[in-house]
């Protein structure tokens, strides 16, 4: 049965497990929209690279099981020293109180499932859900038809959270291929600060499916910083959308750090709805073997003095595949726009590729726009300097490559988050290396 099938199949059964059905109506309709768009193929032009057949033709249920035996210690090692932050962990979609650590004040947080089903937060949910997901992609609306798993928070006027978020999303115990929906709800009021790290790790052989999608709102003045770590193991495929819609003089921050995954697709949407609003984006990628990780990222500027930069470091090997489409739309009120886009590659391998698309649309006159790609190999005569310095050829590689990708985690203010990704190029490097 294709997975097309099965998701059609499924959904009454699904619709029958919710114990409060406000949104039945949008998700029958969502559905509706998926089964009319199907599942992109390598024929749309925003998948022209990237071939998610494998994914598609795969069996899975729909139904995880919650029951787990993950141990505080195989927490422990995904942690990343963060002793002075909050986490919250959901394990085979359920929130696990018992092996988070919740200490946020002032702010309101709940598992998506359970505001979702709360009568209270229904004008929340008619006010920001799904007002800002693209409504003509197949992934949203699947999402929409069946997101059950997530969270929603909501920082409120002036409220600063000191202490950074860790987001754990953990599959395990599945006997069959799992295919997970999450939903975040990020809002972020104004003058508030909040910072999240997202991570989504599989325990088992049998290969896990996540489709995300995350809306964040950053009003004027606010500060968001999202922070996604993706090294997840060869069992596991990640489809994930996040929008984000600013107001005037607010902050936003998206970084994506690819390391594993099997096949990865990450679609960033900035949408600025203000004057002078800050939006970063930074990417680094480091695969091996036959994976591949696709960045298609979008930045709408639609008012004027706003800035906007993206840089996207990539570092392949073996046969392993990137791809990056970055989309820079400046309207024709974005006078005084400043946009920045850089895309740089390097291929370790003949058998590494890489295809790479940067994209201005400007229709305003008074604009500094910028952006770029190159794909290459290391520099031989830094090499050779570094060689001739008495550093081996496999320590004048990392080295070179390290400082390649540095660069894109320059803005990055949580330490811990730092040293981890630090951490993870080091290691991935010393076996990435060819000799």
């Amino acid at each position: 049965m294709s997975l097309n099938e099965q998701i059609l199949n499924n959904h009454s059964e699904f619709l029958g497990t919710l114990r409060h059905r406000f949104l039945d109506e949008t998700r029958v309709g969502a559905l509706r929209k998926f089964a009319e768009l199907g599942f992109p193929t390598k024929k749309d032009e925003e998948y022209k690279y990237t071939n998610i057949k494998e994914i598609i033709e795969k069996d899975y249920n729909f139904f995880p099981k919650e029951s787990h035996n993950i141990t505080k210690e195989q927490l422990d090692e995904l942690h990343l020293g963060e002793e002075n932050f909050d986490w919250i962990v959901f394990i085979n979609g359920q929130l696990h109180k018992e092996l988070s650590k919740i200490s946020i004040e002032n702010a309101e947080f709940l598992s998506f499932n359970y505001a979702l089903n709360d009568d209270n937060h229904k004008d929340v949910f008619d006010q920001y859900f799904n007002t800002i997901a693209a409504k003509d992609l197949a992934f949203t609306n699947l999402n929409q038809a069946y997101c059950k798993y997530g969270f929603f928070l909501k920082v409120p006027k002036n409220v600063v959270i000191e202490k950074p978020i860790h987001v754990f999303y953990l599959s395990q115990n599945q006997e069959e291929n799992t295919f997970y929906n999450t939903r975040n709800l990020l809002i972020v009021e104004d003058g508030a600060k909040v910072e999240v790290i997202e991570s989504h790790h599989n325990f088992d052989e049998t290969y896990v499916f996540t489709n995300s999608v995350t809306e964040i709102f950053t009003y004027p003045n606010a500060k968001a910083d999202w922070h996604k770590l993706q090294n997840d193991n060869d069992t596991s495929y990640l489809v994930d959308h996040t929008f984000a819609k600013q107001e005037k003089d607010s902050l936003t921050t998206v970084n994506t750090f690819s390391f594993g995954g099997k096949i990865v697709r990450n679609n960033l949407d900035f949408i600025q709805n203000g004057s002078n609003i800050n939006s970063f984006m930074n990417g680094i990628t480091l695969i091996g073997k036959d994976q591949l990780v696709d960045h298609h990222t979008a930045v709408h500027h639609n008012q004027p003095n706003c800035e906007s930069y993206q840089n996207y470091k990539g570092i392949f090997k073996d046969q392993s595949h990137g791809v990056f489409n970055g989309k820079v739309f400046v309207d024709k009120l974005a006078q005084k726009t400043n946009a920045y886009q850089q895309n740089n590659n390097v291929l370790l391998n003949e058998g590494a590729k890489i295809d790479t698309k940067p994209q201005l649309e400007i229709f305003a006159d008074d604009v500094k726009c910028s952006h770029g790609c190159t794909v290459g190999q290391l520099n031989q005569d830094a090499l050779f300097y570094l060689r001739a310095r008495g550093i081996s050829k496999k320590e004048a590689q990392a080295l070179l490559l390290f400082a390649f990708a540095n660069d894109a985690m320059q803005n990055i203010d949580i330490e811990p988050l730092k040293e981890k990704i630090s951490k993870l190029l080091t290691e991935k490097l010393e076996v990435s290396i060819e000799f």
